[in-house]
């Protein structure tokens, strides 16, 4: 069965209505929730940016099962891989072992924040691969000194540790990454039904991982209201993971999304109240050999219909799958 959760997206809700929402998702009987880690959100209609970490930790404290997880967090720039080792390993105290840390390469969008500049996409990747290397190390619970291409450390230590490791997740959208994924993390990420990321990822060493992914749902007794908010909140996701990498913020995604509409998002985005078509767009998820699968309710004022919906049909349905 596949394992349903749910997405505190900072990107688009208040800070403090994100922790109430993660109540609500474990009451109404989600399996886990992810939450994004931005600077930026995609868009200025989204109009928040909430740090992911003190959500967290404000998280962990009001619920009492509900397994938490970054979605993702980029330790190569604006995290030095040593604090997120730091701060996930807290995470993992505070939560009593319901913590999975998320990782992947980042984006332009939140990265560029420290005024480096964007490396090229091999450059990020071998930093990616270097990060996971010290976070990995350092889960060890020992002394971490090491000169690397592109990360120090001098007598880097964590004093607060899990009973258990913090599981790590790792994001991967090609042939390339899902290797990595297989060799540095304890679960896949893929956000779209790709089988052929999945196939690579179990070939590479990853069989029997579990793999997550992520859906997007607009909710709404009026289809066309759906839509249209849709549109409106979620229409950056339509540029494809080569552009969303390497824009520089809401202004160029907006730019870059003019000629979207309504339907070419919608064909996507599961809009309406018509729990067939979020079952279907989940089989394909399920088909491709994703174990696990997060939604994504658009529009922060809706999230309390969407949870009433959940709990009474979409859940059901969605656990006969």
């Amino acid at each position: 069965m596949v394992q349903i959760g749910y997405t505190l997206m900072c990107e688009q809700t208040p800070v403090r209505q994100l922790v109430e929402d993660a109540v609500t998702a474990e009451r109404t009987g989600f399996d886990y929730a992810v939450i994004s880690d931005h600077y930026f959100p995609w868009l200025e209609e989204q109009g928040h940016s909430a740090y992911a970490w003190s959500v967290l930790g404000a998280v962990a404290q009001a619920t009492e099962r509900l397994p938490l997880m970054t979605y993702v967090t980029c330790p190569i720039m604006r995290y030095h891989p040593a604090v997120v080792a730091q701060k996930a390993a807290t995470m993992g105290v505070l939560s009593g072992g319901r913590f999975t840390l998320g990782l992947g390469a980042g984006e332009n969008l939140n990265e560029h924040v420290i005024g480096e500049g964007w490396p090229s996409a091999d450059t990020r990747h071998r930093m990616f691969r270097e990060a996971l290397q010290i976070i990995r190390e350092l889960f060890e619970g020992g002394y971490v000194t090491s000169q690397g291409e592109y990360f120090d450390l001098d007598s880097a230590k964590l004093w607060d540790l899990p009973e258990e490791p913090v599981p790590i997740g790792v994001a991967a959208s090609g042939p390339r990454s899902a290797r990595v994924a297989a060799e540095y993390g304890d679960l896949l990420i893929s956000t779209e039904p790709a089988p052929e990321v999945v196939e690579r990822f179990g070939a590479a060493g990853g069989s029997g991982k579990p793999v997550y992914g992520q859906l997007a749902v607009s909710y709404d007794a009026d289809a066309e209201a759906a839509k249209e908010r849709a549109h409106r909140l979620w229409r950056w996701a339509t540029s494809g993971w080569k552009v969303m990498a390497e824009l520089p913020g809401p202004v160029n995604f907006a730019a870059a999304t003019q000629t979207v509409r309504p339907e070419d998002v919608a064909s996507s985005v599961p809009c309406g109240d018509d729990v067939g078509a979020v079952v279907e767009a989940v089989r394909a998820y399920v088909e491709a050999g994703h174990t696990h699968l997060a939604l994504v309710q658009v529009g922060h004022d809706q999230q309390e219909p969407f949870f009433d919906w959940a709990g009474k049909e979409l859940l059901p349905a969605l656990r006969e799958l």
